[in-house]
């Protein structure tokens, strides 16, 4: 392995990282919308309720979000082992009709030269 490849890799980490950091900003920013659109319309209540109502509504609003990221995130890995798993019969398959084949065409091509000569 090359610093090359670390440098990559690195940088690679780097990009998730921030795109995590991105997805969790804009996840935070749409749980306080939407709290400030649920509480506006609570006319009843205090700014401190306000203000309560909103925290805990966000909080819940990013753990509901987390909670799909990691169901998302499961699918994922469980559909990657099952199209790795389907790939890798395929490959199987494929190699041995190719061998299959040269063996055949062997057997049948070699007496046919041989009788030819």
């Amino acid at each position: 392995m090359t610093t090359t490849d670390d440098g990559a890799r690195d940088a690679r980490a780097l990009v998730k990282e921030i795109e995590g950091h991105l997805l969790l900003a804009a996840a935070r920013e749409e749980g306080r919308t939407a709290a400030a659109r649920l509480t506006g319309r609570l006319s009843w209540l205090t700014d401190r309720q306000r203000q309560d109502v909103e925290r805990q509504f966000e909080a819940e609003y990013l753990g509901l979000a987390r909670a799909s990221w990691q169901r998302t995130a499961e699918r994922a890995e469980e559909l990657r082992r099952t199209y790795e798993t389907r790939y890798r019969a395929l490959r199987h398959r494929l190699v041995a009709c190719f061998l299959l084949g040269c063996a055949l065409l062997a057997a049948t091509g070699l007496p046919a030269l041989a009788a030819a000569r």
